[in-house]
Order: structure tokens, then C-alpha cells, then sequence
């Protein structure tokens, strides 16, 4: 099977036991879990058992050794992955508001894996990709950006494929360099993930029909569009499939778009009909928000085809 590679940040979440508005008073935690959206990616699609590896870096600490230890078990390839002897891991904390949006305070910038490590064994990691998933948010330096574009470039030039999920806000996308980044890899970019209203954000396109049109008629080969509790949509040059979301109970959405793009993506490498695939992946999102902490809801093929026995879609019919 075809190794699949991201490079990007790895980090610990800690979230607040209680609703309300950020950590400006004490209050109870709980964590740490593992997490960082490349790292939720990777660990979903070692559970489906496709061969997969990250490149990033941790601290020489109790939760950098946490993340590796997790990743290494569910069969991540951690080779790439730096022990930074003068940095911490990096950290999330988060408080969800009552509707349901989250404060953050974030060290990543001036964590381990807010620098690139030039180590040889992550070399070869990514000599050996036949995909490059890239995920918007780790474009964080001008580093990071050549090094995804420089990667993109050796897959696709060695018959491999790309995928992108930007991940990413329009104020971060308003950085200097970062929109000619995400266009130059868009470029490259064979299955391209957006939620919600990143669909139109590197397009001319004014509304999501015409921005599909766009994409596809630009090299994309398919589109999964994200959009949450309202389901998800692929779109290749054959037509459109659209999917409902299923009906469970919400613990914690954090990582669910993370597991949906690895189940997806998993899935389609193996050349899995659209429908089928996107079935699946929809499956994987609504696990992984049954489960508090980002990536403690990543699941297992079988635990996907147990759930898809159960459980009905609500909206867009298969």
C-alpha cells in the first residue's frame, strides 16, 4: 500500500472541565491528550492499517513522550519525528464557549515543533512517501512552506498524489506569503478537504458551485467538502455525492475533521468508490465527537463498519 506522509505539528491538549469564557481564573483540567491536527491525521489512518509516517518534533518531556508513545502504538511511523533538547512540546489549552465555540492558548511558535529539524532519518521519510497529505495550519514558517511545496513537487514527480486540508482561518490566511503558499500547493494538489467555507477561500469563485468548477478545472482531481453537523460533499468531474451527518451525541468535535480527512483519504488510496469511502469517513467523524480529547476517537476499520450497522445518517440521503 501506498506510505503516506505529513509533516506538522504535534502538541498536548488540555481542556477546561467547564463551559465559559477562556482561563482568565482557575479552574479544573483535564488532559493531557495527545493531539495536533497532523498528528490526529496520522494516528486515524495507522488505525486503518495504511503504512504512515510524520515529520515533526517534541520536547525531551513527559508530554512529548506521550504523543510518541501514542503514535508509535497505533502504528505510526515516528522515525521523522525530532526530541528537542531546548524546547518544550507544544500545547493547547482550550474552553469551549455555550455555543460551542473554543478559547484557545496556544504554544506552538516557540515549541519543538515550531521549527524545522533537519534530521536525516526524516529524509528519508519523505523520500519514501508515495502521498503527501499537507494541512494548512502547518504552514506556520516560511520553512515549513518550502519544505511541504519541496515534498509535494518529489511525490508527484515520482507518480505519487497529494492531498490538502487547509485547516485554516481567513485571518491566517491573511499572513504575508501564506496565500501564494496555499495556492502554490493547491496546485499540486490531487484531493483537496475544506470545511465549510474554505471551499471558496482560494478560488475567484463568489459561491461554492462556481469554486468547485474552478478547482476541478484547474487539476483537482476530487473535492470533499467538510460542513460539520450539516454532512459532507465530494465532487469529481463525474458528478456530486452528498452525505448527512449521523445522528450521535457531541462529547467533543475537536479532531472529528482530522479523522474524517485520514478515513477519507485512507480510503481513496485504495481506489474505494467515492460513495463508499465518503460513508466510511462520515463514520469516522461521528466517532471521534463521541469521544472527549482530539484524538481518543480515532478508530479501527472494524470499529467503523460496527458503528455504520447502528447508526442512520440525518439529511442529505447516500
Amino acid at each position: 500500500m501506498q506510505k503516506v506522509i505529513v509533516i506538522g505539528e504535534i502538541l498536548v491538549e488540555i481542556m477546561a472541565d467547564t463551559i465559559g469564557e477562556g482561563f482568565d481564573t482557575p479552574q479544573s483540567l483535564t488532559g493531557p491528550f495527545p493531539s495536533g491536527a497532523p498528528a490526529i491525521f496520522a494516528d486515524q489512518v495507522a488505525r486503518l492499517g495504511q503504512p504512515v509516517g510524520i515529520v515533526s518534533a517534541v520536547g525531551n518531556d513527559d508530554f512529548g513522550r506521550l504523543n510518541i508513545d501514542r503514535l508509535s502504538r497505533d502504528g505510526v511511523d515516528c522515525s521523522g519525528i525530532a526530541i528537542d533538547e531546548n524546547r518544550p512540546t507544544g500545547s493547547a489549552f482550550v474552553r469551549y464557549r455555550a455555543d460551542g465555540s473554543r478559547n484557545f492558548v496556544f504554544n506552538i511558535r516557540h515549541s519543538a515543533c515550531g521549527h524545522l529539524h533537519k534530521l536525516d532519518r526524516a529524509r528519508e521519510l519523505l523520500k519514501a512517501a508515495d502521498h503527501l497529505h499537507v494541512m494548512g495550519s502547518s504552514l506556520s514558517t516560511s520553512e515549513f512552506i518550502d519544505l511541504n511545496i519541496e515534498t509535494a513537487k518529489a511525490v508527484k514527480e515520482r507518480g505519487g498524489t497529494v492531498s490538502f486540508d487547509t485547516n485554516l482561518r481567513k485571518e491566517i490566511l491573511n499572513a504575508s506569503g501564506m496565500f501564494e503558499a496555499m495556492t502554490q500547493i493547491l496546485g499540486l494538489t490531487d484531493l483537496f478537504l475544506p470545511s465549510g467555507e474554505e471551499l471558496t477561500m482560494l478560488t475567484e469563485a463568489q459561491n461554492d458551485n462556481a469554486a468547485i468548477a474552478e478547482l476541478l478545472g484547474s487539476g483537482v482531481r476530487a473535492i470533499v467538502h467538510k460542513n460539520g453537523a450539516d454532512g459532507a460533499a465530494y465532487h469529481d468531474p463525474n458528478g456530486s455525492i452528498m452525505i448527512g451527518a449521523f445522528d450521535v451525541e457531541e462529547i467533543d468535535p475537536t479532531g472529528a475533521g482530522d479523522c474524517f480527512g485520514g478515513t477519507f483519504t485512507t480510503f481513496w488510496l485504495r481506489g474505494m468508490p467515492a460513495q463508499e469511502a465518503l460513508r466510511k469517513a462520515a463514520a469516522a467523524g461521528a466517532l471521534a465527537i463521541m469521544r472527549k480529547g482530539p484524538m481518543e476517537g480515532a478508530s479501527t476499520a472494524v470499529e467503523i463498519d460496527a458503528f455504520l450497522q447502528k447508526f442512520v445518517v440525518r439529511g442529505a440521503a447516500l
